[in-house]
């Protein structure tokens, strides 16, 4: 039972990211028709805000400590944040370790941003093409992405630590009424999934209580009759282009201390993000949330010593086979429209 709620856990933060993706994947496709296949990138993005501000943070000049001496008696020079500096030793300190949940904030600008200019830029001139064409012009559009961000920070994963307070494990298994020491888990991994709940709350709540959420709802199920009703429903659909890349620039912000960030990230999670939507339902919210966790938790026991032993590589195909059966038994998905990409 213990080895059972183990995986589990094991398969929250992985399945957490893949809900959040999908979440953003489905809100464009719903309300756009557009199958984005740059959400990955967006999902990268976000997670090289979290480098950037560390960095930002980080930044020092260098000042000469005369109670300190080096090897040859010499003054010691002494790297000082700037931070540290301006806000003071405790304060400065506090900031550059808390840099990654502070990155949540500088992310969103820069997520709305970045998801209105290729909205705008891009996206929409693609509105009533194919899908072949928008996947692959928001391909090749990911692939310039990633090389910019290779460019600009390097091929190799950049460690990002969490605040030091989310360091290390907790006896998870005692809250649960298992003996101490049973179940080990990291903290931080705990964090990103309940980060993840409050981010698919708030989506959910923003389109179900809001009027504007109301509107968007409208116009995804009869947008040329809202259109008629005098609401420019464009408008209001690229504001939830923006709000879709920042639920992904989230995901990546916080999945940092999980995963360095690498330049490829975002393809990493792309492919298997579209499997997660397919399978939830393509124009599914519920749907793609609901696979996000199913798929990540299936990867997680895929993943145990038993189960490759039994199928050796099965951890590395579990998604896509979960994906064939679902389609052969359901072929709109768990949770799938009528009508959706039936055409």
């Amino acid at each position: 039972m213990e080895a059972i709620f183990l995986q589990i856990l094991n398969g929250l933060d992985k399945g957490s990211a893949y809900a959040l993706i999908a979440l953003g994947l489905t809100l464009i496709f719903g309300t756009l028709g557009v199958v984005n296949f740059a959400h990955g990138a967006l999902f990268m993005i976000g997670a090289f805000c979290a480098v950037t501000l560390q960095r930002i943070f980080n930044l020092s000049f260098t000042t000469i400590d005369e109670s300190r001496t080096d090897f040859l008696g010499n003054p010691m020079q002494v790297q000082t944040p700037y931070a540290e500096a301006w806000f003071g030793p405790e304060f400065g300190a506090a900031i550059i370790d808390w840099s990654v949940p502070l990155a949540i904030l500088f992310a969103i600008p820069v997520m709305l941003l970045v998801g209105f200019i290729m909205e705008r830029g891009l996206i929409k001139h693609f509105y009533k093409r194919p899908h072949a064409d928008q996947i692959l012009v928001t391909f090749g559009l990911a692939i310039v992405l990633q090389e910019v961000i290779k460019y600009f920070y390097g091929a190799n994963p950049i460690p990002t630590p969490a605040p030091e307070v989310f360091r290390g494990s907790m006896d998870f298994g005692v809250l649960l009424g298992f003996d101490p020491n049973v179940i080990i888990y990291p903290i931080w991994r705990l964090v990103y999934f309940l980060f993840s709940l409050a981010v698919i709350a708030a989506v959910f709540v923003f389109l179900q209580f809001t009027t504007f959420g109301m509107v968007v709802r409208a116009g995804m199920a009869d947008r040329e009759t809202v259109g008629l009703l005098g609401i420019d429903i464009d408008k209001r659909f690229t504001i939830m282009f923006g709000i879709a890349a920042a639920v992904a620039g989230l995901a990546g912000v916080m999945y940092t201390p999980i995963n360095p960030p690498n330049y490829h990230m975002g393809m990493d999670f792309l492919v298997l993000s579209f499997v997660v939507v397919v399978v939830g339902g393509m124009g599914s919210l519920p749907g793609a949330v609901l696979a996000g966790f199913l798929l990540g938790i299936l990867e997680s026991f895929a993943s145990t010593t038993w189960a490759i032993g039994l199928v050796p590589g099965i951890n590395q195909i579990i998604i896509y086979l979960v994906a064939i059966v679902v389609l052969l038994t359901r072929p709109r998905g768990l949770m799938g429209r009528k009508g959706v990409m039936e055409e």
